[in-house]
Protein backbone atom coordinates (compact mmCIF):
# COMPACT_ATOMS: atom_id res chain seq x y z
CA UNK A 1 0.00 0.00 0.00
CA UNK A 2 3.39 2.36 0.79
CA UNK A 3 3.97 1.72 -2.89
CA UNK A 4 0.81 2.72 -4.55
CA UNK A 5 0.55 5.52 -1.91
CA UNK A 6 3.63 7.05 -3.70
CA UNK A 7 2.49 6.53 -6.85
CA UNK A 8 -0.66 8.57 -6.01
CA UNK A 9 1.16 11.22 -4.40
CA UNK A 10 3.92 11.54 -7.36
CA UNK A 11 0.61 11.77 -10.07
CA UNK A 12 -0.67 14.21 -7.97
CA UNK A 13 2.83 16.48 -8.48
CA UNK A 14 2.72 15.98 -11.63
CA UNK A 15 -0.68 17.12 -12.31
CA UNK A 16 -0.10 20.04 -10.14
CA UNK A 17 3.27 20.91 -12.14
CA UNK A 18 1.55 19.95 -15.18
CA UNK A 19 -1.60 22.83 -14.53
CA UNK A 20 0.93 25.28 -12.68
CA UNK A 21 3.29 25.52 -15.95
CA UNK A 22 0.47 25.71 -18.79
CA UNK A 23 -1.08 28.40 -16.18
CA UNK A 24 2.02 30.36 -16.30
CA UNK A 25 2.67 29.57 -19.66
CA UNK A 26 -0.63 31.00 -20.56
CA UNK A 27 -0.53 33.98 -18.56
CA UNK A 28 3.37 34.97 -20.07
CA UNK A 29 1.90 34.39 -23.86
CA UNK A 30 -1.10 36.65 -23.16
CA UNK A 31 1.13 39.34 -22.13
CA UNK A 32 3.28 38.93 -24.74
CA UNK A 33 0.44 39.06 -26.92
CA UNK A 34 -0.73 42.07 -25.99
CA UNK A 35 2.08 43.89 -26.12
CA UNK A 36 2.69 42.64 -29.72
CA UNK A 37 -0.61 43.30 -30.90
CA UNK A 38 0.29 46.87 -28.84
CA UNK A 39 3.31 47.32 -31.31
CA UNK A 40 1.71 46.25 -34.24
CA UNK A 41 -1.28 48.49 -33.75
CA UNK A 42 1.58 51.14 -33.97
CA UNK A 43 3.09 50.27 -36.82
CA UNK A 44 -0.02 50.00 -38.89
CA UNK A 45 -0.52 53.91 -37.41
CA UNK A 46 2.58 55.19 -39.07
CA UNK A 47 1.59 53.14 -41.76
CA UNK A 48 -1.85 54.65 -42.12
CA UNK A 49 0.23 58.00 -41.33
CA UNK A 50 2.56 57.51 -44.33
CA UNK A 51 -0.38 57.12 -46.77
CA UNK A 52 -1.88 60.36 -46.05
CA UNK A 53 1.80 62.09 -46.00
CA UNK A 54 1.69 60.77 -49.69
CA UNK A 55 -2.03 61.39 -50.69
CA UNK A 56 -1.11 65.21 -49.53
CA UNK A 57 2.17 64.96 -51.14
CA UNK A 58 3.01 67.70 -54.52
CA UNK A 59 5.45 68.02 -56.89
CA UNK A 60 7.93 69.42 -54.56
CA UNK A 61 7.41 66.76 -51.95
CA UNK A 62 10.43 63.90 -51.16
CA UNK A 63 8.37 60.95 -50.79
CA UNK A 64 11.67 58.48 -50.86
CA UNK A 65 11.18 58.23 -46.66
CA UNK A 66 7.04 57.47 -47.18
CA UNK A 67 7.68 54.76 -49.51
CA UNK A 68 10.52 53.35 -47.47
CA UNK A 69 7.78 53.97 -44.71
CA UNK A 70 4.81 51.98 -47.03
CA UNK A 71 7.17 49.63 -48.22
CA UNK A 72 8.55 48.29 -45.10
CA UNK A 73 5.04 46.55 -44.27
CA UNK A 74 5.91 42.87 -44.99
CA UNK A 75 3.78 41.22 -42.02
CA UNK A 76 1.20 42.43 -41.50
CA UNK A 77 -1.85 42.51 -43.71
CA UNK A 78 -3.59 45.72 -44.70
CA UNK A 79 -6.52 46.84 -47.04
CA UNK A 80 -7.32 49.88 -47.73
CA UNK A 81 -10.77 50.99 -48.80
CA UNK A 82 -13.01 53.80 -49.34
CA UNK A 83 -16.42 55.44 -48.05
CA UNK A 84 -18.35 53.55 -50.78
CA UNK A 85 -16.23 50.27 -49.68
CA UNK A 86 -14.34 49.65 -52.29
CA UNK A 87 -10.62 48.50 -51.74
CA UNK A 88 -8.47 50.89 -53.21
CA UNK A 89 -5.14 49.17 -52.00
CA UNK A 90 -3.81 46.56 -49.97
CA UNK A 91 -0.22 44.93 -48.60
CA UNK A 92 0.48 41.37 -47.52
CA UNK A 93 -3.09 40.20 -48.80
CA UNK A 94 -2.53 36.66 -50.91
CA UNK A 95 -6.09 36.07 -51.39
CA UNK A 96 -7.17 38.73 -53.47
CA UNK A 97 -10.53 37.03 -54.83
CA UNK A 98 -11.82 37.00 -50.73
CA UNK A 99 -10.34 40.32 -50.18
CA UNK A 100 -13.66 41.80 -49.61
CA UNK A 101 -14.94 39.39 -46.74
CA UNK A 102 -11.70 39.47 -45.76
CA UNK A 103 -11.83 43.37 -45.12
CA UNK A 104 -15.38 42.89 -43.25
CA UNK A 105 -13.60 40.50 -40.77
CA UNK A 106 -11.35 43.10 -39.92
CA UNK A 107 -13.85 45.75 -39.55
CA UNK A 108 -16.20 43.09 -37.56
CA UNK A 109 -12.92 42.82 -35.43
CA UNK A 110 -12.90 46.57 -34.87
CA UNK A 111 -8.92 46.45 -35.95
CA UNK A 112 -9.42 49.72 -38.65
CA UNK A 113 -7.78 52.90 -38.69
CA UNK A 114 -9.83 56.03 -40.58
CA UNK A 115 -7.07 58.27 -42.45
CA UNK A 116 -8.62 61.11 -45.20
CA UNK A 117 -12.20 59.43 -45.03
CA UNK A 118 -10.37 55.90 -45.89
CA UNK A 119 -10.65 53.54 -43.90
CA UNK A 120 -7.27 51.21 -43.25
CA UNK A 121 -8.23 47.46 -42.06
CA UNK A 122 -5.54 45.54 -40.47
CA UNK A 123 -4.85 41.86 -39.40
CA UNK A 124 -2.37 40.25 -36.96
CA UNK A 125 0.90 39.13 -38.78
CA UNK A 126 1.70 35.31 -38.96
CA UNK A 127 4.29 35.32 -36.13
CA UNK A 128 1.92 37.16 -33.93
CA UNK A 129 -1.17 34.48 -34.79
CA UNK A 130 1.44 31.18 -34.21
CA UNK A 131 2.80 33.41 -30.69
CA UNK A 132 -0.98 33.28 -29.74
CA UNK A 133 -1.12 29.36 -30.19
CA UNK A 134 1.94 28.15 -28.78
CA UNK A 135 0.68 28.11 -25.25
CA UNK A 136 -1.78 25.82 -26.85
CA UNK A 137 0.73 23.55 -28.06
CA UNK A 138 2.72 23.53 -25.01
CA UNK A 139 0.17 22.95 -22.73
CA UNK A 140 -0.57 19.68 -24.99
CA UNK A 141 3.17 18.51 -24.80
CA UNK A 142 2.76 19.30 -21.21
CA UNK A 143 -0.18 16.80 -21.11
CA UNK A 144 1.78 14.34 -23.37
CA UNK A 145 4.69 14.45 -20.95
CA UNK A 146 2.56 14.00 -17.96
CA UNK A 147 0.77 10.75 -19.25
CA UNK A 148 3.95 9.01 -20.46
CA UNK A 149 5.47 10.08 -17.23
CA UNK A 150 2.47 8.36 -15.11
CA UNK A 151 2.70 5.40 -17.53
CA UNK A 152 6.15 5.07 -17.03
CA UNK A 153 5.38 5.00 -13.55
CA UNK A 154 2.29 2.60 -13.29
CA UNK A 155 4.62 0.19 -15.93
CA UNK A 156 7.42 0.44 -13.48
CA UNK A 157 5.32 -0.60 -10.18
CA UNK A 158 3.49 -3.27 -12.75
CA UNK A 159 6.94 -4.68 -13.51
CA UNK A 160 8.46 -4.86 -9.71
CA UNK A 161 4.66 -6.60 -8.99
CA UNK A 162 5.45 -9.09 -11.40
CA UNK A 163 8.66 -9.49 -10.11
CA UNK A 164 7.23 -10.04 -6.55
CA UNK A 165 4.74 -12.52 -7.90
CA UNK A 166 7.52 -14.65 -9.37
CA UNK A 167 9.79 -14.49 -6.58
CA UNK A 168 7.21 -15.29 -4.24
CA UNK A 169 5.54 -17.93 -6.15
CA UNK A 170 8.33 -19.81 -6.90
CA UNK A 171 9.62 -19.74 -3.44
CA UNK A 172 6.43 -21.00 -2.12
CA UNK A 173 6.51 -24.03 -4.65
CA UNK A 174 9.93 -24.25 -3.33
CA UNK A 175 9.16 -24.22 0.22
CA UNK A 176 6.14 -26.32 0.15
CA UNK A 177 7.76 -29.83 -2.29
CA UNK A 178 10.18 -30.79 0.62
CA UNK A 179 7.53 -31.52 3.31
CA UNK A 180 4.46 -32.68 0.95
CA UNK A 181 7.24 -35.21 -0.58
CA UNK A 182 7.83 -36.37 2.85
CA UNK A 183 3.54 -36.61 4.30
CA UNK A 184 3.23 -38.40 0.45
CA UNK A 185 5.57 -40.74 2.14
CA UNK A 186 4.66 -41.21 5.52
CA UNK A 187 0.98 -41.73 3.71
CA UNK A 188 1.90 -44.70 1.67
CA UNK A 189 3.43 -46.24 5.29
CA UNK A 190 0.48 -45.75 6.61
CA UNK A 191 -1.73 -47.42 3.75
CA UNK A 192 0.21 -50.40 3.98
CA UNK A 193 0.65 -50.73 7.82
CA UNK A 194 -3.16 -49.69 8.57
CA UNK A 195 -4.79 -50.33 5.10
CA UNK A 196 -8.58 -50.52 6.90
CA UNK A 197 -8.36 -47.33 8.67
CA UNK A 198 -11.05 -44.96 7.54
CA UNK A 199 -8.90 -41.92 7.79
CA UNK A 200 -6.10 -42.71 6.11
CA UNK A 201 -7.67 -41.81 2.62
CA UNK A 202 -9.00 -38.58 3.91
CA UNK A 203 -5.03 -37.51 4.77
CA UNK A 204 -4.25 -38.99 0.94
CA UNK A 205 -6.59 -36.58 -0.25
CA UNK A 206 -5.00 -33.88 1.95
CA UNK A 207 -1.60 -34.20 1.19
CA UNK A 208 -2.48 -34.16 -2.77
CA UNK A 209 -4.53 -30.72 -2.13
CA UNK A 210 -1.07 -29.70 -1.02
CA UNK A 211 0.05 -30.91 -4.28
CA UNK A 212 -1.90 -29.37 -6.20
CA UNK A 213 -1.62 -25.85 -4.57
CA UNK A 214 2.47 -26.22 -4.79
CA UNK A 215 1.70 -27.14 -8.13
CA UNK A 216 -0.62 -24.52 -9.06
CA UNK A 217 2.31 -21.72 -7.63
CA UNK A 218 5.09 -22.99 -9.58
CA UNK A 219 2.32 -22.03 -12.57
CA UNK A 220 1.70 -18.60 -11.29
CA UNK A 221 5.76 -17.94 -11.38
CA UNK A 222 5.53 -18.65 -15.03
CA UNK A 223 3.07 -18.52 -18.35
CA UNK A 224 1.43 -22.17 -18.38
CA UNK A 225 0.35 -23.02 -21.79
CA UNK A 226 -3.76 -22.87 -22.01
CA UNK A 227 -5.65 -26.18 -23.39
CA UNK A 228 -9.27 -27.00 -23.90
CA UNK A 229 -10.96 -28.03 -20.87
CA UNK A 230 -14.62 -27.88 -19.38
CA UNK A 231 -15.96 -25.22 -17.83
CA UNK A 232 -18.66 -27.83 -16.51
CA UNK A 233 -16.33 -30.09 -14.68
CA UNK A 234 -13.97 -27.01 -13.47
CA UNK A 235 -17.07 -25.44 -11.45
CA UNK A 236 -17.76 -29.06 -10.02
CA UNK A 237 -14.56 -30.13 -9.06
CA UNK A 238 -14.75 -26.75 -6.55
CA UNK A 239 -18.40 -27.30 -5.49
CA UNK A 240 -17.44 -30.47 -4.64
CA UNK A 241 -14.20 -29.57 -2.86
CA UNK A 242 -16.44 -26.51 -0.82
CA UNK A 243 -19.28 -29.52 -0.14
CA UNK A 244 -16.87 -31.23 1.70
CA UNK A 245 -15.21 -28.30 3.13
CA UNK A 246 -17.66 -25.93 4.15
CA UNK A 247 -20.58 -26.04 6.92
CA UNK A 248 -23.68 -27.80 5.81
CA UNK A 249 -25.14 -24.40 6.46
CA UNK A 250 -23.62 -23.41 3.01
CA UNK A 251 -25.92 -24.18 0.16
CA UNK A 252 -23.99 -23.93 -3.20
CA UNK A 253 -26.22 -24.63 -6.13
CA UNK A 254 -25.38 -23.90 -9.96
CA UNK A 255 -26.76 -23.08 -13.12
CA UNK A 256 -24.90 -24.71 -16.50
CA UNK A 257 -25.83 -25.08 -20.18
CA UNK A 258 -26.95 -28.14 -21.80
CA UNK A 259 -23.99 -28.78 -22.84
CA UNK A 260 -20.11 -28.84 -21.82
CA UNK A 261 -19.02 -25.31 -22.64
CA UNK A 262 -15.25 -26.22 -23.51
CA UNK A 263 -12.63 -23.69 -23.33
CA UNK A 264 -8.92 -23.01 -23.59
CA UNK A 265 -7.34 -22.43 -20.02
CA UNK A 266 -4.81 -23.57 -17.25
CA UNK A 267 -7.92 -25.64 -15.08
CA UNK A 268 -5.79 -25.73 -12.67
CA UNK A 269 -5.23 -22.07 -12.03
CA UNK A 270 -8.69 -21.31 -12.90
CA UNK A 271 -10.04 -23.31 -10.62
CA UNK A 272 -8.24 -21.26 -7.79
CA UNK A 273 -10.22 -18.84 -9.14
CA UNK A 274 -13.71 -19.62 -8.49
CA UNK A 275 -12.26 -21.47 -5.43
CA UNK A 276 -10.88 -17.80 -3.81
CA UNK A 277 -14.43 -16.23 -5.05
CA UNK A 278 -16.19 -19.14 -2.94
CA UNK A 279 -13.98 -18.72 -0.19
CA UNK A 280 -14.76 -14.79 -0.07
CA UNK A 281 -18.72 -15.49 -0.47
CA UNK A 282 -18.28 -18.21 2.49
CA UNK A 283 -16.41 -15.57 4.77
CA UNK A 284 -18.76 -12.70 3.81
CA UNK A 285 -22.13 -15.11 4.84
CA UNK A 286 -20.37 -16.15 8.02
CA UNK A 287 -20.60 -19.64 7.53
CA UNK A 288 -24.40 -19.33 6.72
CA UNK A 289 -26.26 -18.89 3.51
CA UNK A 290 -26.53 -19.55 -0.58
CA UNK A 291 -24.02 -19.31 -3.24
CA UNK A 292 -25.10 -19.40 -6.77
CA UNK A 293 -22.64 -20.49 -9.73
CA UNK A 294 -24.01 -19.78 -12.94
CA UNK A 295 -22.32 -20.46 -16.29
CA UNK A 296 -23.40 -19.20 -19.77
CA UNK A 297 -22.27 -19.70 -23.04
CA UNK A 298 -22.75 -16.51 -25.52
CA UNK A 299 -21.26 -18.12 -28.25
CA UNK A 300 -18.04 -15.34 -28.77
CA UNK A 301 -17.54 -15.70 -24.87
CA UNK A 302 -18.02 -17.61 -21.92
CA UNK A 303 -19.11 -16.01 -18.90
CA UNK A 304 -19.56 -17.36 -15.44
CA UNK A 305 -21.01 -15.70 -12.15
CA UNK A 306 -20.61 -16.12 -8.41
CA UNK A 307 -23.25 -14.84 -6.31
CA UNK A 308 -23.44 -14.86 -3.04
CA UNK A 309 -26.63 -13.48 -0.17
CA UNK A 310 -23.56 -12.69 2.51
CA UNK A 311 -22.79 -8.73 4.00
CA UNK A 312 -21.69 -7.27 0.36
CA UNK A 313 -19.48 -4.68 -0.33
CA UNK A 314 -19.31 -0.96 0.38
CA UNK A 315 -19.29 0.91 -2.77
CA UNK A 316 -16.32 2.69 -1.44
CA UNK A 317 -14.20 -0.51 -1.42
CA UNK A 318 -15.39 -2.07 -5.21
CA UNK A 319 -12.51 -0.46 -6.82
CA UNK A 320 -10.19 -1.68 -4.33
CA UNK A 321 -11.28 -5.39 -3.94
CA UNK A 322 -8.64 -6.59 -6.95
CA UNK A 323 -5.41 -4.63 -5.27
CA UNK A 324 -3.30 -6.39 -3.87
CA UNK A 325 -2.65 -6.09 0.29
CA UNK A 326 -6.06 -4.71 0.47
CA UNK A 327 -8.40 -6.70 2.75
CA UNK A 328 -11.78 -6.58 4.73
CA UNK A 329 -10.68 -9.54 7.16
CA UNK A 330 -9.16 -9.48 10.48
CA UNK A 331 -6.77 -12.44 8.97
CA UNK A 332 -5.96 -12.72 5.44
CA UNK A 333 -2.74 -10.96 3.33
CA UNK A 334 -5.27 -9.56 0.72
CA UNK A 335 -4.08 -11.55 -1.99
CA UNK A 336 -6.94 -14.30 -3.47
CA UNK A 337 -8.65 -11.80 -5.23
CA UNK A 338 -5.13 -10.18 -6.98
CA UNK A 339 -4.07 -13.19 -7.85
CA UNK A 340 -7.77 -14.45 -9.57
CA UNK A 341 -7.39 -11.04 -11.36
CA UNK A 342 -4.15 -11.82 -12.46
CA UNK A 343 -5.09 -15.73 -13.29
CA UNK A 344 -8.19 -14.29 -15.58
CA UNK A 345 -6.51 -11.09 -16.80
CA UNK A 346 -2.88 -12.31 -17.37
CA UNK A 347 -2.92 -15.75 -18.25
CA UNK A 348 -6.12 -16.12 -19.75
CA UNK A 349 -6.99 -12.62 -21.60
CA UNK A 350 -10.01 -12.88 -19.84
CA UNK A 351 -11.76 -9.99 -17.24
CA UNK A 352 -13.25 -10.38 -13.77
CA UNK A 353 -15.05 -7.74 -11.86
CA UNK A 354 -17.79 -6.70 -9.33
CA UNK A 355 -20.71 -6.94 -11.43
CA UNK A 356 -22.91 -5.80 -8.16
CA UNK A 357 -22.60 -5.66 -4.86
CA UNK A 358 -25.46 -4.23 -2.04
CA UNK A 359 -24.41 -4.02 1.34
CA UNK A 360 -26.12 -6.46 3.90
CA UNK A 361 -27.73 -8.04 0.10
CA UNK A 362 -24.61 -9.83 -1.01
CA UNK A 363 -22.20 -9.59 -4.00
CA UNK A 364 -21.98 -10.94 -7.79
CA UNK A 365 -18.30 -11.52 -9.25
CA UNK A 366 -18.51 -11.98 -12.94
CA UNK A 367 -15.84 -13.86 -15.40
CA UNK A 368 -15.56 -13.06 -19.08
CA UNK A 369 -13.21 -15.65 -21.17
CA UNK A 370 -13.01 -15.28 -25.20
CA UNK A 371 -13.83 -18.86 -26.70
Amino acid sequence: MQWTDRIRQVKIILVIAAIAIAVISLLVSHYLVNDLKQEERNKVEVWAQALHALNEADETTDVTLISQVLEGNNTIPVIVMDRDGNITDSRNVEDTVGMVDYARRMVQAGDTIVVDHQLVCYDESILLKRLSQWPYVQLGIVMVFVVVAIFALLSSKKAEQNKVWVGMSKETAHQLGTPISSLMAWVEILKENYPDDDLIPEMDQDVKRLQRIAERFSKIGSLPEPVDASMNEVLDHVIDYMDRRTSKKVEITRDYPGHDVVVKMNASLFEWVIENLCKNAVDAMEGSGKIHLMLADEGSRVVIEVTDNGKGIRKKDVKNVFTPGFTTKKRGWGLGLSLARRIVEEYHKGRIYVKSSEVGKGTTFRIEMKR
